[in-house]
């Protein structure tokens, strides 16, 4: 492609040199830059790309985008206001505009966007528009899966599997959009057809520091990437109202909006639930009428996921029976509130949650569905937030029997510390402390343990369960390993509970 139609998608830039030479790729990566080539020199957090563009050249740039100057003999160079945001819609641009010409929805917010995103593809398949899907566990569409390094890749990344996919047959997409990926201008390239909003509570603030920039991050999917263009003039806007976030998205949002609440009015609400350990059934009223479904998701935070994808059904125009039959075909979600099927009559649920917010709407679907006790194991990830450590631990221990903490990720920081920190929450709760050898005798009154090893966490917490009671492995749900320092070591918390059933007698 010349570096002339490039050019095109970022109108705002000033080029010194040849504007008509061709361009092979994009590349952000000096080690990875290959001849005929574009460098963009992004401001990172721990480096500057400006430091590699001699690097980047020697390797066959033939043009570098920076966001200052940035004058190197041999190349091209266009001067922007955002490097990030020019990498974006050039990739978009490179790859041919990959959801130019199918429906994308996107969906942000800190709890829910996964199972959302897999409801939301199953009505897509039943409306007839074969659905890729791009979010935390893994980006693909039909036998093609590629593992999930970020939740919202990086923009040329992004671009060039939605291409793959869509090259593959995929006739829309659904995307879980990051926080970090809209501050860093990764899907500014995406068109959409639908933004959702599911909610916001306390995450990620190790980045954005405090709760107002969190929001202002998300709020770009309603404001900047949902304004209407020539090529998708109608836009719209799926909000959770029940949440205080979400009557600000509405004030703001360059899009029509379709708001959704169990608590209050909107336009998508429930006339009638009922939640057992077998599901859900509802009855919703829509602005189309009433729908009913049935669903085998537990618990009422996933009410609220089924109705922003009934919401986004309903944004796109889908006809009511693909929205049933989406919705009702779709069985589980790999990590959320997945079980480990057994014979031992104990109810073993793996579960993503990681924030505090997350962790008590797990722990409060459980209550209300709960036959006898609750033993929850978790932890909480090394170098993240600090501050919603204590508040997981309190949370574990007010509605669990038996709360064990243990590690999660602890990542460079020293797993003792993180487990202090997580203690705190619980010391003036003035409940039992368990050992681990205490543990293999069972347990009588409400308590907790701390466990460093997860595998031992995991082992002691299911053999002195019994049944009837239900064991919550929280905080990795899907992953399929442990980081510890800067390495990667396979650890799965569903064939670890597995591998302990198999001790039970």
């Amino acid at each position: 492609m010349k570096l002339a139609q490039l050019l095109g998608a970022v109108p705002e830039s000033r080029v010194t040199g040849d504007r008509d030479i061709e361009i092979n790729g994009l590349y952000y990566d000096s080690r990875r830059v290959a001849p005929g080539g574009i460098f963009f020199a992004l401001r990172g957090v721990k480096s500057d790309g400006s430091e590699f563009v001699e690097a980047a050249v020697k390797g066959g740039a033939v043009a570098v985008v920076a966001d200052r100057p940035c004058a190197v003999a041999g190349a091209t160079v266009i001067e922007v206001p955002d490097a990030r945001r020019a990498m974006s819609l050039m990739a978009a641009e490179f790859y041919g505009q990959p959801t130019g010409s199918i429906p994308l929805v996107g969906i942000t917010g800190t709890n829910g966007k996964t199972t959302t995103s897999y409801l939301i593809e199953g009505i897509l398949e039943a409306a007839g528009f074969p659905a890729a899907v791009l979010g935390t566990i893994s980006y693909r569409f039909g036998e093609t899966s590629i593992p999930a390094e970020n939740t919202t890749p990086e923009s040329v990344d992004l671009q060039r599997t939605l291409r793959e996919l869509v090259d593959l047959g995929a006739r829309g997409a659904v995307m879980e959009v990051s926080s970090h990926s809209l501050e860093q201008r990764r899907a500014d390239g995406c068109q959409f057809d639908v933004a959702v909003f599911s909610n916001l509570t306390r995450d990620h603030l190790d980045y954005h520091h405090d709760m107002a920039s969190y929001f202002a991050s998300k709020l770009r999917l309603f404001t900047d990437l949902l304004a209407p263009t020539d090529s998708k003039p109608v836009r719209r806007a799926v909000v959770n109202l029940d949440d205080p976030y979400g009557k600000e998205i509405v004030a703001a949002t360059a899009a029509p909006v379709l708001s959704y609440a169990l608590a209050g009015p909107a336009d998508l609400t429930v006339a009638e639930v009922d939640f057992s350990v077998h599901g859900i059934r509802c009855r919703l009223n829509t602005p189309r009428g009433e729908l009913s479904l049935a669903s085998d998701l537990l618990g009422r935070f996933n009410l609220y996921n089924i109705l922003a994808a009934v919401g986004a059904g309903l944004a796109l125009d889908l006809p009511d029976a693909a929205i049933k039959a989406g919705i009702e075909g779709h069985k589980k979600v790999p990590g959320r509130l997945e079980r480990v099927e057994n014979d031992k009559g104990i109810t073993v649920l793996v579960d993503y949650a990681h924030t505090g917010d997350a962790l008590e709407n797990v722990l409060a679907t459980i209550s209300e569905l709960k036959t006898d006790r609750i033993v929850t194991i978790f932890g909480c990830g090394g170098d993240r937030d600090k501050g919603k450590r204590p508040v997981m631990g309190e949370i574990a221990a007010r509605y669990s029997d038996l709360a064990v903490l243990t590690s999660d990720n602890p990542r460079t920081e020293d797993p003792l510390a993180i487990l202090a920190d997580v203690r705190a929450g619980i010391e003036s709760m003035g409940l039992r402390e368990y050992t681990l050898e205490e543990l293999a005798q069972g347990f009588g009154a409400k308590g907790y343990a701390v466990i460093e090893s997860r595998r031992d966490a995991i082992r002691a917490a299911i053999l002195a369960a019994r049944p009837g009671d239900i064991v919550l492995l929280a905080g990795k749900g899907h992953e399929d390993y442990q980081i510890v320092g800067t390495v990667k070591h396979h650890f799965d918390d569903r064939e670890e509970a597995a591998a302990a059933l198999a001790l039970r007698q």
